[in-house]
């Protein structure tokens, strides 16, 4: 397989890990838009939001708990802070391993882009 995330969870490419379990991995974004930027991936590879189904939906509820937690850590959580997920080309998927971007440590502007 070619994908970067997945070499990212079998340390095949090196990252900054925030968190790690059994089923999810996350690690600071290389090109950070924001003062914190986490991604937050699952360890299982799912292409995109599209490809997700009920049997993952208790692995997308454990994931937002992992965001909230690595916020309250970054000590962002008070502040507030945005969770973004891009879906497809002309959401702006990059890799196509779903993810989530946590952003923090500035405001967020709206619309988003």
């Amino acid at each position: 397989m070619d994908c970067i995330f997945c070499k990212i969870v079998n340390k095949e490419i090196p990252s900054t890990i925030v968190y790690e379990d059994e089923e999810i991995l996350a690690f600071e974004d290389v090109n950070p838009v924001a003062p914190v930027h986490i991604l937050v991936i699952p360890k299982k590879h799912i292409r995109s939001l599209n490809d997700l189904t009920a049997e993952d939906s208790e692995l997308v509820a454990k994931m937002m708990l992992v965001i909230q937690n690595i916020a309250k850590e970054k000590n962002i959580a008070d502040a507030g802070y945005r969770v973004v997920n891009n879906c497809g080309e002309l959401g702006g998927q990059a890799v196509h391993h779903i993810h989530f971007h946590l952003l923090g440590g500035r405001e967020m502007l709206w619309p988003a882009g």
